[in-house]
């Protein structure tokens, strides 16, 4: 997956909203959504300005049930990530406290060779704590030979107790130097070990929260598309659609408003080719199945309802492998696009559904309808993505 700070300008449009709500409620606070009923859905067939309002205020009222979602999809998306994140930096931290730890501890044992060795040395120079045996036989040698080997033999034993003892100072420090480094890096690994506890504790919150209120949007959302159809007297499944795709124009020309904007901006600044990509991250958001095989076998039988066939879908298969590997958790970690089209920002996907942080059928779903919107078909899109270096659709 390549992505730039082009593709960073692909952002959501004003009428884009989230893919989730609060938990699962029996009641509707006085501040949560006002979803019109059945009855008045009903009420309003019998006129037609009544029909095109009562219209209105179901579409606001389906944009609304996801509208406050976003963030807590997209809050358990980056609590996921600062999970992992902090889980990472904890495992490095052991690591490393642990190599210290050890090399301390070869250090104590060096050390205490070294002093070792000084002992034995001071034994062999020293009959006792005050008379020298070497000075001794010194004082009282006759042979002018032998007082010259034994001068000799002093002055190397010397120069021996010398290197000896400078040995056990050095090892002595270089212990004492780890032992207290290893000291940080244990009080550095417990912080960093209660940080990892916090932030796995958040991100288990706000994915109950999402998925909680994934349930509740998508009974919601089911019923408001419902409504739709009957005053439409279409189907649901054609409604969906057909939100769907005006919601993803809508952010295309936003995008395109937004790009143009940025170019502009940036025509003095440094190229965008030259701000290297945060690379490629796969959170552990829980739900989320991670089945290429699958997403592939699903966005096959999905490109007919656009009319395409086989040959697009190959350009399809080239086009996601590059971007995310048809993986439905990968994340850039630079840029924040997400999913399998990779998204961005991520939650841009809610207007397909609000399952879209762990579904792959959802963000295959958007991703089609963004491709058929921006580039008319997947060899469109392949074929822009290949002429830009670094890639991007």
């Amino acid at each position: 997956m390549r992505l730039t700070p082009s593709r960073g300008l692909f952002v959501a449009a004003a009428v884009v909203v989230g893919a989730l709500v609060a938990p699962v409620v029996t009641a509707v606070p006085a501040n949560a959504t006002e979803y019109p009923s059945w009855q008045d859905v009903q009420r309003a067939k019998g006129n037609e300005q009544t029909k095109k309002t009562e219209i209105a205020r179901v579409q606001a009222a389906l944009e609304a049930a996801q509208a406050a979602a976003a963030a807590k999809s997209k809050a358990a998306l980056d609590a996921s990530e600062k999970a992992d994140r902090a889980e990472a930096e904890l495992a490095s931290a052991t690591q490393a406290a642990t190599s210290l730890q050890a090399q301390a501890e070869q250090a104590a044992k060096t050390a205490d060779r070294a002093q070792q060795r000084a002992g034995q040395l001071a034994a062999n120079l020293y009959r006792d704590g005050s008379s020298s045996q070497m000075t001794s036989r010194i004082a009282t040698a006759k042979n002018p030979d032998q007082l010259l080997y034994q001068l000799g033999a002093l002055d190397q034993l010397s120069s021996t107790w010398a290197g000896v003892m400078d040995d056990a100072s050095v090892a002595a420090k270089t212990a004492s130097s780890l032992h207290d480094q290893a000291t940080r890096a244990e009080a550095e690994r417990a912080d960093l070990a209660d940080a990892a506890e916090t932030k796995a504790s958040a991100a288990k919150d706000a994915e109950a929260a999402a998925n909680a209120a994934v349930e509740d949007t998508q009974e919601h959302s089911d019923e408001l598309y419902a409504q739709l159809a009957s005053l439409k007297d279409t189907t649901a499944k054609t409604e969906e659609r057909y939100q769907l795709g005006q919601r993803v124009a809508a952010q295309k020309a936003e995008q395109l408003r937004k790009r143009q904007a940025a170019a502009a901006a940036a025509a003095a600044a440094t190229p965008s080719g030259n701000t290297s990509s945060g690379g490629t991250s796969y959170p552990s958001t829980g739900g989320v199945v991670v089945d290429p095989a699958g997403a592939q076998a699903y966005a096959r039988s999905a490109i007919g309802a656009y009319g395409w066939g086989s040959d697009q879908f190959s350009c399809l298969v080239s086009l996601w492998t590059q971007e995310s590997g048809w993986r439905a958790n990968a994340l850039n970690a630079s840029s924040g696009a997400y999913g399998i089209p990779q998204s961005l920002p991520a939650e841009k996907m809610s207007a397909a559904g609000a399952d879209w942080r762990t579904n792959a059928a959802t963000q295959i779903n958007w991703g089609l309808a963004y491709i058929k919107s921006a580039y008319g078909s997947p060899c469109g899109a392949w074929n822009h993505e290949m002429s830009v270096n670094p890639h991007w659709y």
